[in-house]
């Protein structure tokens, strides 16, 4: 019997667990490469017995790379609504390809690191996607995908042009890198404006949670280049690279800024956070990822000793619509329902972390000269 992708998807729990390099800002490194069949329309202006092919074409291929094996793989017409939302959630696939249906395919990894979409805006999307500050390493593995793919698939290629892609945009090396950042020293010492025009001037894009056009729900951000086009791949990734190793220096130097200057400021909305998420009966989910976001601070400030760091990360996910509907059974749930069951969630799972524990900041030293003044 052929297994539904809730059944292959790793429990929240030890999502929330997985751990990487500079984990504590950086939450995750994706390299995603778009390709195509040459000879095949693209997928937004072939007829659906086109993409159809294309799928069998490409489906069978990427299923028989030693990566895959034991892997989940699916037509999208195969999938509920309920469970394209969940791989949403989980930033394994597009809200675009969420959309598709008849003709277009997904192919998972056992590990869920590697994730290929078949027919989304290209015929194939497939990225590598790690936990932490891992961009080369999510580039070894998707390149060396890649290469396996390409030894039995034809690729649309021009010499001038590179790889040709439906969106202008992506030609030449069609290499889309990112890196999830969570930043509340940033957005708390009113820099993250700032760091993101210098971003943007840098040729790179800063988006929210989701993507393009999307909020940057719980202080997170999306940093991605923006350029495919007459920059080698390992140029691309050098410069991101180096641009999140300084924005990770800002928002490390930010907290310390602010637990020196302004800790009653700090530990106001880490204990504000703790106070709503452990009482509320009913919150939405765009105020519990805000005031996740300040209990994720705390617990890297340590004003929740003994608490586990993936305590939140867990209800980071599972208090999303589509993980609190999967919860309840997969039954449809109006937004009242949903705010009210997230509050029951939160009051339960945090039912035994205690008040934060605010620590004050050390007396500054001086050396008595300017004592009975």
């Amino acid at each position: 019997m052929k297994r539904s992708v809730q059944d292959f998807l790793a429990p929240p729990s030890e999502v929330a667990r997985r751990r990487g390099p500079e984990d504590q800002i950086v939450l995750s490194s994706r390299v995603r490469l778009a390709r195509n069949l040459a000879g095949c329309p693209f997928p937004g202006t072939s007829r659906k017995d086109q993409r159809q092919g294309v799928l069998d074409t490409i489906r069978p291929a990427v299923e028989s790379l030693p990566l895959m094996r034991d892997g989940f793989a699916t037509a999208m017409d195969e999938l509920s609504a309920l469970d394209k939302t969940i791989l949403v959630e989980r930033h394994l696939i597009s809200r675009e390809h969420a959309a598709r249906n008849v003709g277009s395919g997904l192919v998972l990894s056992k590990d869920e690191s590697v994730c290929v979409m078949i027919n989304e805006e290209d015929h194939l999307r497939m990225q590598a996607l790690l936990p932490g500050f891992q961009i080369k390493q999510a580039w070894k593995i998707i390149d060396a995908v890649d290469t396996e793919i390409e030894g039995s698939l034809n690729y649309a290629f021009s010499p001038t042009l590179g790889f040709l892609t439906a969106c202008p945009t992506n030609l030449g090396t069609a290499i889309r890198v990112s890196a999830m950042l969570h930043l509340p020293g940033l957005v708390l010492s009113d820099q993250i404006n700032a760091i993101i025009q210098s971003v943007n001037k840098l040729g790179l894009a800063v988006r929210g949670l989701y993507g393009e056009g999307t909020e940057a729900l719980g202080n997170i951000f999306q940093v991605s280049n923006q350029m495919t086009l007459g920059e080698a791949e390992s140029s691309i990734i050098e410069r991101l690279e180096k641009v999140l190793k300084q924005i990770i220096h800002h928002e490390q130097n930010a907290r310390e800024t602010l637990l020196e200057r302004s800790p009653k400021t700090v530990y106001n909305h880490i204990g504000r956070a703790y106070g709503v998420l452990a009482n509320a009966h009913s919150i939405s989910s765009k105020e519990t990822m805000n005031l996740l976001s300040f209990m994720r601070l705390g617990l890297e400030l340590g004003v929740f000793p003994g608490v586990e760091r993936a305590v939140v990360d867990e209800l980071f996910m599972v208090t999303q619509p589509a993980h609190l509907q999967r919860l309840k059974g997969g039954g449809r749930l109006s937004g009242e329902e949903r705010d009210v069951l997230r509050a029951d969630m939160l009051r339960q799972q945090l039912k035994d972390v205690k008040r934060p524990a605010m620590i004050v900041p050390p007396a500054r030293q001086d050396d008595g000269s300017d004592k009975n003044t």
